[in-house]
């Protein structure tokens, strides 16, 4: 049962929406956010709970939105704990609807069990824990706390998984496929002469263990005669290093680092690369395709129906061998290249504009 709104239909005051993150790093769902919210300006208020305390993100966010970032002190390992506290918490907000992120908010769902706020969850993916195969216990829960609440799924593969695995009911699952600002991408691209010089293979990565960039590195080790590019931060840095430098690549690879503005990166890549362990609809992959770039990528979440069908044969098993193999056929094919990159533009263009999703999200958090 999901209780009504406190405005009503009076329109008097901005319905109130909170967000719970298990993070609010710079990241695909955290992003994703950041341009919804940006996007409706005024029309709405927040409250972000970031549950590690990381708050990279709010870079991404206008300066003039109503926003707030309250503590929300959770504590690790006390699921029913957190959860009662939780709820004391959405008592206090009175919010018109709670926003929950991927199993690291579950307990604020549990916490509105009892219902205070209209409710919905939001699946991105999962941690390397649950790469290879759902945790019978986090399904139990999953099915226990999501049974009447909208559980929004970007990729047709988390709809399978909610469907199938979690036995959610058909009549809560809702598919809203992730968009962008394609213009922004594809005008940073425009002009772009590429195919001159040595190949520079990119990609868009928080350095986490589970995006893998290291099977990236490998592979590239094992293709002559181009460069990669890395753009992004994180835990895995310093490793990744040394692992260039123990290939002899040092020279190759650049590590540019965390940037809150990327189209001018893709505009410099030749082609792109993605080689995690588990994705579902990866915004960089949108991003490179609006780019007019060719992708090697390995066979995770929707990456290869979101691709155009020319590209699929550079969609590879998780082994640094067929990466290898996809980079090198792309690296030695210029014309390639450029086919692959126009097809994938086209593509972008088709399916992943972002207005579709402003009028998703718009109406889920106003519950229309």
């Amino acid at each position: 049962m999901q209780p009504a709104s406190r405005f009503g239909a009076s329109g008097d005051s901005a319905p109130l929406v909170a967000h719970v993150f298990p993070s609010f790093a710079v990241g695909g769902a955290q992003v994703r956010f950041a341009a919804i919210a940006n996007h409706f300006g005024p029309a709405f208020r927040h409250i972000v709970v970031s549950l590690d305390g990381d708050l990279a993100c709010r870079e991404r966010l206008r300066d003039d939105l109503d926003v707030t970032f309250p503590d929300a002190g959770a504590t690790k390992n006390a699921m029913l704990a957190n959860a009662l506290r939780f709820h004391g918490k959405l008592r206090a907000w009175r919010p018109d609807v709670l926003v929950t992120c991927n199993w690291g908010a579950i307990e604020f769902a549990l916490a509105n069990l009892l219902p205070v706020a209209r409710h919905l969850h939001v699946v991105d993916g999962f941690g390397p824990e649950e790469r290879a195969a759902q945790i019978p216990r986090r399904v139990l829960i999953r099915r226990l706390a999501l049974g009447h609440s909208p559980v929004v799924l970007p990729s047709r593969t988390l709809v399978t998984i909610a469907r199938d695995t979690w036995k959610l009911p058909p009549r809560v699952i809702r598919h809203v496929p992730n968009g962008i600002d394609l213009g922004r991408f594809a005008a940073a691209a425009q002009g772009t002469q590429r195919g001159g010089g040595t190949p520079v293979i990119g990609t868009v990565a928080a350095l986490r263990p589970e995006k893998n960039v290291a099977r990236l590195v490998r592979a590239v080790a094992a293709v002559p005669g181009c460069r990669l590019v890395i753009v992004g931060d994180g835990p895995e840095r310093p490793a990744l290093e040394a692992l260039a430098a123990t290939l002899g690549i040092a020279d190759r690879v650049s590590f540019v680092g965390h940037q809150a503005e990327t189209p001018d990166f893709y505009a410099r890549f030749d082609l792109f690369a993605l080689s995690s362990d588990t994705e579902q609809m990866p915004l960089s992959v949108i991003e490179a395709m609006a780019s007019g770039l060719p992708i090697a990528a390995t066979d995770v979440g929707d990456v290869r129906p979101m691709l155009a069908a020319e590209n699929a044969p550079f969609v590879t098993a998780l082994d640094d061998a067929a990466l290898a193999a996809a980079i090198r056929a792309l690296v030695a094919d210029a014309a390639l290249r450029r086919r692959l990159g126009a097809a994938n533009l086209r593509k972008a263009r088709r399916d992943f504009d972002q207005a579709a999703m402003f009028a998703a999200y718009d109406a889920l958090w106003r519950g229309t």
